[in-house]
C-alpha cells in the first residue's frame, strides 16, 4: 500500500510591526504533525522562502509537549515551496499563527498548489489563521476556492479580542465571506472543526488536533 504524504505550509513572517513579534503558532504546526506521523505519513514542511521558521513567542508559554521534538526539528530548515511538486503529494496542511496573514496570501506557488489539490479533490486542511492561503486562489475557470465552501478560521470577533484589527491587514473572516465562502463560526476560543467534503478547517490553536483528526479521516490511511 502507497504510503500517504502530506504537505505542510508555514509561515516565514517573523513580526507584524516592531512591537509584535510573530510567526508560526507552534501548537497549530506540532499537533497536527505528530497526528499525521502516527497515522503513518510521509510529511514534507515547506515555507515561501524556505530556512528556519519563526515561532509566536506567545506560543511558546509553558511546557511543550516531549512528542513535539521531532515536529520542532523539522521547522529548523524548511523547504521553499517553489521546490514542490504538487502531484506527489495526497493533500495540504496551512497551520496558522499570525504571520501567515502577510506571506500566504497572494503566494503564487501556493495558489497553483491550492487549485491543483482543489481540482483533483485532494484534501485541502487549515487551522486559524491558515486558511490566510485561501484568499484570492481561483480554480481554472475563475471561480474563488472557498465560493460555495463552509469552512472556518480565526473569527473577526477573536481578532477584536486580542487587540490586532488594526494591525491586520485584512480580517480573515470578512475576507473569506467576501469570496463567497459560508463562514461557520462558534463562540471565542470555542474547539471548532468544520468539514466540507475535502476541505476541513478549524477556527483558532483549541482546535488544531481535532482538525488534525479529521483531516487524516478525510485522506484515510
Amino acid at each position: 500500500m502507497m504510503t500517504k504524504s502530506v504537505l505542510m505550509v508555514v509561515t516565514n513572517t517573523d513580526k507584524i510591526d516592531a512591537d509584535n513579534p510573530t510567526g508560526l503558532w507552534l501548537s497549530e504546526f506540532a499537533e497536527p504533525y505528530v497526528e499525521f506521523k502516527r497515522n503513518g505519513y510521509d510529511v514534507t514542511v515547506v515555507s515561501p522562502k524556505g530556512g528556519a521558521i519563526p515561532l509566536d513567542p506567545n506560543s511558546l508559554e509553558g511546557e511543550q509537549p516531549s512528542e513535539w521534538k521531532e515536529a520542532e526539528a523539522q521547522l529548523l530548515q524548511t523547504e521553499q515551496l517553489s521546490s514542490v511538486v504538487f502531484d506527489h503529494f495526497d493533500g495540504v496542511f496551512l497551520p496558522g499563527g499570525h504571520g501567515t496573514m502577510f506571506d500566504l496570501p497572494n503566494e503564487p506557488q501556493l495558489q497553483d498548489g491550492l487549485a491543483h489539490f482543489a481540482e483533483n479533490n485532494k484534501a485541502i486542511g487549515a487551522v486559524c489563521h491558515g486558511p490566510a492561503g485561501f484568499i484570492d486562489v481561483e480554480l481554472s475557470d475563475g471561480t474563488p476556492l472557498v465560493k460555495g465552501r463552509k469552512l472556518t478560521s480565526f473569527t473577526d470577533e477573536e481578532e477584536k479580542e486580542m487587540g490586532l484589527v488594526e494591525k491586520m491587514p485584512f480580517l480573515l473572516q470578512s475576507r473569506l465571506e467576501e469570496q463567497g465562502a459560508h463562514f461557520v463560526a462558534q463562540a471565542n476560543w470555542a474547539d471548532h472543526v468544520v468539514r466540507d467534503g475535502n476541505f476541513v478547517t478549524g477556527q483558532n490553536p483549541q482546535s488544531s488536533q481535532k482538525t488534525a483528526e479529521a483531516f487524516v479521516n478525510v485522506i484515510g490511511k
